[in-house]
């Protein structure tokens, strides 16, 4: 059985990403703060991933035992302020969780790769990429992280590890829906703003990662897959 490691596991986006792998037949290791609420398709630990130290006890206990060749790095949080408010205690929150996190994971996980000559790395990035109103500190860790997947890809690609990016639009998760409900006017301009004209799902994006982590996609890497319905085309 093939083993993933996905961050970000217990909701949203990394739930479904882990249901689906489970699905296909991979053996599954997510991790969050908190388990779901429902139970998980695989092993699950408990881990803050804004505490390097943290961090790092998860990582020897995920890989005690066990080949993770293939990681998603689906941990972040937003934690939206105007550039004039935002204080460097939530930038350094905000870029712990979304860009060290998985600096330090895949840190801890390539030498096993290397020595498998084989390794898949999906980094779930943003649209804030582009640019997003009151997200200077979410924009900057996402797009530190295209340029992290870049480089990996470059860097790795002897030893047959593959390094790419998913890049959702807006997306109907539970944190979605909290500040957009059903129906709101803030709802509609989300909407508005996707040509396709509705919401991505988080099994969207769950099914762009399953094919980035495939064989299939052995020829594909340094790539960032816009999964957000050309929302970031800029045509509407």
């Amino acid at each position: 059985m093939q083993d993933v490691l996905v961050t970000g596991a217990s909701k949203g986006i990394g739930l479904a990403i882990s249901q689906r792998l489970a699905k296909a037949g991979y053996g599954v290791v997510g991790v969050a703060r908190s388990a779901p609420d429902e139970g998980f398709p695989g092993t699950f630990l408990r881990c803050d991933l804004s505490d390097a130290e943290d961090t790092a006890r998860m990582l020897e206990e995920a890989t005690r035992g066990r080949a993770l060749c293939r990681v998603v790095n689906n941990a972040g949080i937003a934690q939206p302020q105007p550039i004039e408010d935002l204080d460097l205690a939530t930038l350094q929150q905000v870029m712990d969780l979304s860009l060290r996190a998985s600096v330090q994971i895949v840190q801890a996980l390539v030498p096993g790769m290397r020595a498998e000559r084989f390794g898949r790395i999906v980094n779930i990035t943003s649209r804030a990429t582009y640019g997003a109103k009151d997200r200077t500190s979410y924009a900057a860790a996402k797009s530190a992280l295209v340029g992290c997947t870049r480089s990996w890809a470059l860097e790795l690609a002897p030893d047959g590890i593959t390094s790419n990016a998913v890049s959702p639009g807006p997306t109907a998760t539970e944190l979605f829906r909290r500040a957009r409900p059903v129906g709101s006017e803030a709802e509609r301009k989300a909407i508005a703003s996707v040509p396709l004209g509705r919401l991505g799902t988080p099994d969207d994006v769950a099914a762009a990662v399953a094919f980035l982590l495939s064989d299939d996609a052995g020829f594909i890497t340094g790539h960032v897959l816009d999964v957000d319905g050309g929302s970031s085309l800029g045509g509407r």
